[in-house]
């Protein structure tokens, strides 16, 4: 039997190509196949960033839906790590794009846990966070000399908590959580301290300093940003 094949976890960063690393384009340019999230709504956001890197690729649509329930996103990851252990017991090197990070908030990770455990090699290669990017667009810091950094899901259980923590605080995928999150950022007087950016390096990017002038809510691609004034 001839050699296995490796997995790799490719970051792609938040949207903008050009945030690509030369790593990530590396191991693209190498790979045989190209692993591609699909999440029901057609919408490849990552294979568009990687543009004609995805070219001549034989690619794997990978059912990774958005949903709670622990059995079905179980039974979907078991799926999809069987699908690519297939590709690599075939000797062939299969890349996994995924948004930003491969370590932050990524369904790669279910993925890299499962194929490792079946005994294949599986790598990762780190991309862009949304936040990173964020705060460049801003022209802010995330964190400064002691300051801490909090990062929380926004759309998990009630954030409250997390308004009293000293530290700024970071809240990923807003979309339809956005109003509740702007009422619990106003309570904690914390509104005027918080930007919310949109598509973060895309053609339809938005940024709201202070939330002046954002929607009620917004797109899965949607980022807060809370900087704590110094006293």
């Amino acid at each position: 039997m001839g050699e296995k094949g490796i997995l790799y976890g490719v970051g792609v960063g938040p949207g903008d190509p050009e945030l690509l690393t030369l790593k990530a384009r590396r191991i693209l340019s190498k790979a045989d196949v190209l692993a591609i999230p699909e999440r029901g709504a057609g919408e490849h956001t990552a294979l568009a960033i990687i543009g004609d890197l995805a070219e001549g690729k034989e690619r794997l649509y990978c059912s990774t839906p958005m949903i709670r329930d622990r059995a079905r996103l179980a039974a979907a990851h078991d799926k999809v790590a069987s699908d690519v252990a297939g590709l690599l017991e075939q000797g062939k090197t299969v890349a996994f794009i995924t948004l930003g990070d491969p370590a932050v908030y990524s369904t790669y990770m279910y993925i890299h846990r499962r194929v490792a455990a079946m005994g294949y090699e599986a790598r990762v290669v780190p991309g862009v966070t949304s936040f990173c990017a964020a705060a460049a667009e801003l022209g802010r810091p995330l964190c400064e000399g002691s300051e801490r950094l909090l990062i929380v899901p926004a759309s998990h259980k009630d954030v409250s908590d997390c308004m009293a923590v000293d530290a700024n605080l970071v809240f990923m995928k807003a979309g339809k959580e956005l109003g509740r999150l702007r009422e619990k950022l106003e309570e904690a007087d914390l509104l005027e301290s918080a930007s919310l950016v949109e598509n973060c390096g895309m053609e339809d990017e938005r940024i709201y300093p202070g939330f002046a002038g954002a929607p009620e809510d917004s797109g899965y691609f949607s980022v807060v940003l809370v900087r704590r004034k110094k006293h």
